[in-house]
C-alpha cells in the first residue's frame, strides 16, 4: 500500500514531531473555520450599529452591549416566531415520520410489485432542482386534489409536502435492509402482522437512523425560506426566517443579528445534543460483518 510518507517515516522521532505539529495546525484550522462565524455572529450583535457597519470590522467589540439580545426578543416579537416555528418544523417532523417510515419499511422488508420502480422514481426527484417543484407544489396546495381546500396560510402546506422525503426513505430503507429478515419472519409465525411488526420489532431497533431522520426533518422544516414565504403571506403566520427578512429593512443590524442568533440557537442545541445519535445513524449499516 503506497502513501506519500512511508510507515517506517513516521514511526522515527522527527516524523512523529512533522505529523503531530501538521494534525494539530490542520485541526486548528478546521475548529476556526468552523467557529469563526458563530463568534461573528454573537460578538456583532453585541457592538453597536455604528461599530458593526464600520470598516475595517473589528474583531472584539469596544464596547459591550449584551441587552441586544433582549431588545431583538421584545422588538421582534421573537417569542411568537419561535411558536410559529415550532409548529411548522413539529408537525413537518411527525408528517415525515408518519409515511417515510412505512414507506421505508415496505421497501425493505415487504417487497411490494414493483417496488424497485417506485423507489426509482422517488429518487428521481432529487434530480429535480428544489425551484422547479415550487410551481405544481404551490398550485396543488391552493387547491388540493379531491378536497378543493386552500392550504395557504396554514401549517399543513409546509407539512403535506414535507411528508413525502425520497432522501429520507432511502435513508430509511438502506438501514432496514441490514436488519435480518430471519427477525420479521419470526414475527409473522408468531401472528404478527406488518404493523406490529414495524412497531415491535423494527422501531426499536432503528432507534440511531430515527434520530438522522428526525434532525434532518427539522432542522430542514426550521431554516427553510423560500416555501414559507410564499404559503404564509399572512405576517402573524410567517416563520423566523420569513420574518428576518421582511424586518431586516427597519431594524437596526446589530438587533438583527441577534434576532438570527437567538433564531438559530435552537438547532445548534440540537444537534450538540443528539451528535452521538447521528453519528451513529449516519454509519450504521455502512460496514457489513
Amino acid at each position: 500500500m503506497r502513501t506519500l510518507v512511508s510507515p517506517s517515516a513516521l514511526r522515527s522521532p522527527r516524523g512523529t514531531v512533522v505529523y503531530g505539529v501538521v494534525f494539530a495546525c490542520t485541526l486548528v484550522l478546521f475548529v476556526l473555520a468552523f467557529l469563526f462565524p458563530l463568534y461573528w455572529a454573537v460578538t456583532g450583535a453585541m457592538k453597536s450599529p455604528q461599530e458593526l457597519a464600520q470598516t475595517p470590522a473589528t474583531l472584539v467589540p469596544h464596547e459591550w452591549h449584551p441587552e441586544t439580545f433582549a431588545d431583538a426578543w421584545d422588538q421582534l416579537s421573537l417569542g411568537k416566531y419561535f411558536l410559529n416555528t415550532l409548529v411548522v418544523a413539529g408537525g413537518a417532523w411527525l408528517a415525515q415520520l408518519a409515511i417515510d417510515v412505512p414507506a421505508a419499511f415496505a421497501l425493505s422488508k415487504l417487497r411490494p410489485k414493483f417496488g424497485n420502480v417506485v423507489l426509482g422514481l422517488m429518487l428521481a426527484t432529487l434530480m429535480l432542482p428544489a425551484t422547479a417543484l415550487l410551481v405544481p407544489t404551490y398550485v396543488t396546495v391552493t387547491d388540493l386534489p379531491l378536497l378543493h381546500l386552500n392550504l395557504i396560510n396554514s401549517p399543513t402546506a409546509v407539512w403535506l409536502p414535507a411528508a413525502a422525503n425520497a432522501f429520507n426513505i432511502y435513508l430509511l430503507k438502506r438501514f432496514f435492509d441490514q436488519i435480518p429478515d430471519e427477525l420479521v419472519e419470526a414475527a409473522r409465525i408468531d401472528g404478527a402482522g406488518p404493523v406490529r411488526t414495524l412497531w415491535r420489532i423494527i422501531l426499536p431497533i432503528s432507534r440511531p437512523i430515527l434520530a438522522v431522520v428526525s434532525i434532518l426533518a427539522v432542522v430542514t422544516a426550521w431554516k427553510d425560506f423560500i416555501w414559507p414565504l410564499l404559503v404564509f403571506p399572512d405576517t402573524g403566520k410567517q416563520t423566523l426566517s420569513v420574518m428576518l427578512q421582511r424586518v431586516a429593512i427597519d431594524m437596526p443590524l446589530n438587533v438583527l443579528v441577534a434576532g438570527m442568533v437567538l433564531a438559530s440557537l435552537p438547532m445548534v442545541a440540537l444537534f450538540l445534543a443528539f451528535q452521538r445519535q447521528i453519528l451513529a445513524g449516519l454509519t450504521a449499516g455502512s460496514v457489513k460483518g
